[in-house]
């Protein structure tokens, strides 16, 4: 410590000049020096733990590390003092070290300082062990969802599963299967389990990621750093997030759930440890793909299948309720159960539609719908979309299902801030005008509940948010992209792009979503899109300019999201957008210019 350092270096010099002739003094000048020394690597330890838990750990909520971190502070102002004491009593001092009183009273004060250092090492060092590392990340953390304790099949996939964790041959488990089968409830009902029996399985923590479509590292990086309680954001580099990861998993054996995987993961990259003298450690990812699952090297997969006939028609009732156990329905209730092909996705959405309809002929009628809806695409799919896209048929209401289909603009996995949502639904125009905004506004409301009792929306990882189920976004965006009255959309939101195709753009596109991407420029070129309504940018957080010319394609654009981008000015042709209604900038810290208007 530079500090300590100083007040060594002041030391020694001036007892070169003189010590005063006494033993008495020749003692105590010793005792200083050593403490002097033992001060001065102490003070190196102690700031470089103070560093380690400004940088790691995340001491925000806890008041015993807030206020260890300010006796830190304090030790290093006296100590600071007692280096500028120093100073002045060796220009005072001549030939004499300097007076006897002044040296007993620094060598008090430097006992009282190292003993004091002492005291804060020990301290922050069981706090960082409390606070940073173990805090104590709990060992498991429950997550909510359904429960599969009546489905044999499932219960015998979590069974499998808990087996192999049990296998030190084993080290890595794919969990596989289709859009909507199951496989990450059956991964947190199996992190339950673990959570119900803590003090028998062998991990220090367990950990889980969500990963989606579009691979996004530091993403997974963070929402396991926020699980250790390590301080993590994305100004950091992927590297160097890598590298703290790393240092805090060697400590312990752990198990980590990657969910949804949908391309190989470097975990090197990532930051998880996989040398041999990690053994114990393991890793569980559900994938759509087996091809993914072995390109991971997982040692052995599980496949997640669809429920038979009876789980079907089981999981069916707990969805549709008493109603489809009476006499009357039952018979054509089961056929509709049928319908949904054994996928636990359909089956909750259908059932929840179905809950409380004691009409024959609505049922009837829902049988026929589910019968005849097969979407134009091959293979597997069939089962997975028909049920869904008839769910979106089934809405009632002209205004629902537009609103519905704008949600698919928002990335996978993406929390939809509510108050943003409706207000973009207000902007369009989707929702019949009421007597004044705040009847509009409830209006939005009373809608997103009907899409979440539905099952077509559900609750956001934030409070006042929402989101679409993958597959039910996957199903949304393939109705907008194919719709015949015209209202077609292009939905690249949260993929990676860089730049916008001039070529994808349409005369007939009434919706564009290039959001949560890192586009860096727009077309300056003369495009066409007279029919778009929407046009969502925000999230490109290194676009700095929009052009002139690409706005003058959208002549009748009514909401435009420019949030969490760097533009530093609005074009002047924004003024030409007549109808525009919405125009979103939150968080656009750059922005210094607004468009002028002529002066008449």
């Amino acid at each position: 410590m530079e500090v300590a350092a100083a007040i060594l270096g002041s030391a020694v010099t001036e007892a070169g000049r003189s010590l005063c002739g006494s033993f008495p003094s020749i003692k105590n000048f010793i005792s200083f020096q050593s403490n002097l020394t033992t001060l001065e690597k102490e003070m190196k330890s102690l700031v470089d733990l103070k560093n380690k838990v400004i940088e790691d750990v995340d001491y925000s909520s806890d008041s015993q590390m807030t206020q260890w971190l300010r006796e830190v502070q304090q030790i290093l102002l006296e100590v600071t003092s007692v280096q500028a004491r120093m100073t002045v009593s060796n220009q005072k001092v001549c030939g004499c070290f300097f007076n006897c009183s002044e040296r007993y009273r620094l060598s008090k004060e430097t006992a009282r300082m190292l003993k004091e250092v002492e005291r804060l090492l020990k301290e922050g060092d069981i706090s960082v062990k409390m606070v940073g590392w173990n805090y104590l990340a709990k060992a498991v953390e429950h997550i909510p969802g359904p429960s599969i304790a009546n489905q044999t099949t499932a219960s015998q996939n979590l069974a499998k599963v808990m087996d192999l964790l049990k296998d030190d041959d084993v080290l890595r488990i794919g969990v596989w299967g289709m859009g909507g089968i199951g496989k990450t409830t059956l991964v947190q009902n199996l992190n339950n389990q673990l959570k119900g029996s803590s003090s028998t399985h062998q991990f220090g923590i367990v950990m889980w990621a969500t990963v989606s479509q579009n691979l996004d590292t530091k993403k997974v990086q963070i929402q396991l750093a926020e699980r250790l309680n390590l301080k993590a954001s994305m100004e950091e580099s992927v590297q160097r997030l890598a590298i703290r990861l790393h240092e805090r998993l060697q400590k312990e054996k752990f198990l980590l759930i990657l969910d949804d995987v949908w391309e190989p993961i470097d975990l090197d990259s990532l930051g998880i440890p996989q040398s041999k003298a990690h053994i114990g450690s393991k890793i569980i990812l559900t994938s759509r793909f087996l091809d993914v699952c072995r390109e991971m090297k997982i040692d052995k997969e599980v496949k997640v299948e669809v429920l038979n006939d009876e789980e079907s028609w089981q999981l069916f009732t707990v969805n549709a309720g008493k109603v489809a156990t009476s006499e009357h329905i039952e018979p054509i209730a089961r056929s509709v159960a049928r319908e949904c092909s054994g996928l636990p996705l359909a089956i909750t959405i259908v059932g929840s539609i179905m809950r409380g309809k004691t009409m024959i002929e609505l049922w009837k009628d829902a049988l026929n719908g589910l019968q005849r809806s097969v979407p134009n695409i091959k293979g597997i799919e069939n089962k997975v979309y028909r049920p869904l896209k008839w769910s979106y048929d089934s809405l009632q209401g002209k205004n629902i299902k537009p609103c519905f289909l704008y949600c698919c603009l928002y990335p996978e996995d993406f929390s939809i801030d509510v108050s943003e949502l409706v207000k973009c639904w207000l902007g369009e125009g989707l929702i019949d005008q009421q007597q004044n905004y705040e009847d509009s506004y409830n209006r939005g409301i009373a809608l997103i509940e009907n899409l979440k009792d539905s099952c077509l929306l559900e609750l956001g990882a934030n409070e006042g948010t929402v989101k679409l189920h993958d597959v039910v976004r996957d199903v949304a965006i393939w109705i907008s992209s194919t719709m015949e009255d015209g209202c077609k959309s292009i939905v690249r939101s949260g993929i990676g792009l860089s730049r916008i195709s001039e070529v994808e753009m349409s005369e007939f596109l009434k919706r564009v979503s290039y959001m949560n991407n890192n586009i860096t420029v727009l077309p300056d070129c003369e495009i066409c899109c007279p029919e778009t309504l929407s046009l969502l940018l925000q999230g490109n957080r290194i676009l700095s300019r929009i052009p002139d010319r690409f706005l003058q394609a959208f002549e009748s654009l009514k909401v435009l999201n420019l949030s969490e981008t760097r533009i530093r000015s609005l074009p002047q042709s924004i003024l030409e957008l007549g109808d525009l209604r919405i125009l979103l900038l939150k968080k656009c810290f750059y922005l210094e210019e607004l468009p002028t208007t002529s002066s008449a």
